[in-house]
């Protein structure tokens, strides 16, 4: 008779479902703060005292920054962190091979070429040893993704970005309320940029901001979001071409809102994660990120783990993961492969929307990075949400893994 529900069998997680917390989460604060908007009259926040600008104040307090501007969206503010560093044509900036695709897409639009390096797989992050070898006389910053929301080495990656004169941008989308030494990221660099996309930590449909403790970076920032206008002054003088990246009062006081609920929800991920991680330790084959005491906080936008697929009778990484799917449990393998191998890097698709030179670009097509490559091959990830379902649901993704490991046998008859 089967156990596996896989194979026909009952599903031992079929109640996670209505355990795990629908995302994004609100409440009345969040209807109120959107009321007092609509009901406000004004809309935009070109005013002084706007609603962003609160937003602004309280999120670079909380994520222990100087400054703070809030944009449209997360990839903007990659672009806009990228402009304030003095990135322009004809540079190379260096960008982790796992990673969503505007890592990489925020520095073409810049007219800069993205350099691809290799990842560290035991923390997803990207290696410094890679760093190092990939700086040439064009490089001119290093984007480094706080991937899952776990934190890149900065005690080696600030060293290698000073030694070479690099602006060390932080791409924190997945890592609102992630800790390094006590700090949270976001301006342990250069600058940083963050997402409210609505799957992420922190949600308001769309949005993004920069942090920085850099006040240069933080003035220019505000002049080149705005058109090149300066927040609160009358009239019609631009004092840079630039284009809007504003965000919009309405998510600006939604983010307000939802930054009251923040630090709980990321406390209790953290314990969550750690107690996970711990778990699947002892039944072996998913490997979590490694423990690192330097991580004080992790604010997850995945939970990660490496599947080893000979702990499994050598079950392919693939079938697992439909296997734990059809026991309840919603896990994905997250971004697939690594980001040059994207269509979107094929020579012919670069030709059509390049403006710069095409014989000037990397052969991305023919770049292969073993550690990218293999942890692409191995990654099981689970959403944020999960992290949030209480201790007893958390027991049943452990027991559903733990139960395709005794009966993998039923999966490869």
């Amino acid at each position: 008779m089967a156990e596996l529900a896989l194979c026909g069998g009952s599903a031992v997680a079929a109640e996670l479902r209505t355990a795990i917390p629908p995302w994004p989460q609100f409440d009345a604060s969040d209807r109120e703060a959107l009321c007092r908007v609509l009901e406000g009259r004004r809309w935009c926040r070109i005013y002084s005292g706007s609603w962003t600008e609160k937003f602004e104040e309280a999120f670079a307090s909380y994520h222990d920054a100087q400054h703070c501007i809030a944009v449209a969206n997360g990839t903007v503010s990659l672009e806009l962190a990228l402009k304030c560093c003095g990135i322009r044509a004809g540079d190379e900036v260096l960008v982790p091979a796992v990673t969503f695709i505007a890592t990489a897409s925020a520095v073409t639009e810049v007219g800069a070429t993205p350099i691809f390096v290799d990842i560290d797989p035991t923390t997803a992050t990207v290696s410094p040893e890679a760093v190092e070898a990939a700086v040439t006389s064009r490089t001119r910053a290093l984007i480094a993704v706080h991937y899952a929301g776990y934190p890149c080495d900065f005690d080696r990656l600030l060293p290698i970005c000073q030694r070479h004169g690099l602006a060390l941008i932080e791409d924190a989308a997945h890592a609102q309320g992630t800790e390094w030494k006590g700090r949270k990221v976001g301006a342990c660099g250069t600058i940083g940029s963050f997402s409210f996309q609505e799957t992420k930590s922190l949600a308001s449909g769309e949005g993004g901001a920069i942090t920085t403790d850099q006040e240069e970076l933080a003035e220019k920032a505000r002049l080149i979001h705005n058109i090149g206008r300066v927040v609160g002054r009358p009239g019609y003088d631009h004092f840079v071409l630039s284009s809007n990246y504003r965000l919009s009062e309405f998510q600006g006081a939604l983010l307000l809102s939802q930054l009251q609920k923040l630090p709980e929800w990321t406390r209790v991920k953290h314990e969550n994660g750690r107690w996970l991680s711990q778990q699947f330790r002892e039944i072996g084959g998913l490997e979590p990120l490694r423990e690192d005491e330097r991580i004080t906080t992790r604010g997850y936008y995945f939970y990660v783990l490496r599947y080893h697929a000979e702990a499994f009778k050598g079950l392919t990484r693939d079938k697992f993961v439909e296997a734990w799917n059809a026991e309840g449990v919603p896990a994905h393998i997250a971004y697939g492969y690594p980001l040059y191998r994207n269509p979107a890097f094929e020579a012919q698709r670069l030709r059509e929307t390049l403006a710069w030179v095409p014989d000037r670009l990397p052969d991305y097509q023919n770049l292969y990075l073993p550690e990218s490559e293999e942890f692409c091959r191995q990654q099981v990830v689970l959403p944020h949400p999960v992290l949030l379902a209480d201790r007893k649901a958390l027991e049943l993704v452990v027991a559903a893994a733990d139960k395709i490991k005794r009966h993998a046998d039923e999966v490869l008859r």
